[in-house]
């Protein structure tokens, strides 16, 4: 009698924990935000007049589309495309809304909120653009700047409460580039890019070919 009255409340416990592990596992998986290098810690100044702002439907990949010294640091460079942009260009800011190093570094640029600007006729409002530094019709882009990539995509989309059908590139939106250049964008023509998304969007990686 005493063996039972000890037996039932501890299988009782254990039917507990063991459906509250399996009410956990139904939860959906939370992508972590990758490591960004802030605007205030590269040395950029805030953007001044925003705007209205913009409502993010859609995740556009583009590059740079200029040879990249591997050695210089993206620091001493994104003041100075900030500058050119603002100077020159008569735009709010820096076009993109985050820049890929070669290394995997993410930096943060033009706020989300604050639509992109581009050189070609697309419309870039509703547009998250994230640009990767080189040129890629002339090198391949690292396995640590791919990889980063989906990482980023795949935070920005599962905030932003989009599938992996709202990534593309300049070059899906306009006819006047090549942007992102061939050998970046044979990683999303081969369904790699938006699988990599998918993976890390369900807690898995899939490694970059």
């Amino acid at each position: 009698m005493l063996l039972k009255r000890f037996l039932l409340p501890l299988a009782l416990s254990l039917f507990g924990l063991a459906g509250l592990s399996g009410c956990a596992s139904n939860k959906p998986y939370v992508v972590p935000a990758p490591a960004i290098v802030s605007m205030q810690s590269w040395g950029g100044t805030p953007i001044q007049d925003p705007g209205p702002p913009q409502t993010l439907t859609h995740i556009t990949l583009h590059h740079q589309g200029e040879t990249w010294n591997p050695a210089r640091d993206p620091a001493e460079y994104l003041p100075k495309l900030q500058t050119w942009s603002r100077q020159t260009k008569r735009w709010a800011d820096i076009p993109y809304h985050y820049v890929i190093a070669p290394d995997g570094r993410i930096y943060a640029a033009r706020p989300e909120g604050v639509a992109g600007d581009t050189n070609t006729e697309y419309d870039p409002r509703g547009h998250l653009l994230i640009m990767l530094l080189g040129n890629f019709e002339e090198v391949e882009p690292t396995r640590e700047a791919l990889a980063a990539t989906a990482e980023l995509m795949a935070w920005s989309a599962q905030r932003l409460g989009l599938g992996v059908d709202a990534i593309a590139t300049h070059k899906d939106h306009s006819k006047q580039t090549v942007c992102p250049g061939r050998n970046l964008y044979r990683h999303v023509q081969s369904g790699w890019l938006k699988r990599a998304v998918q993976a890390r969007m369900a807690g898995e990686i899939l490694p970059p070919p």
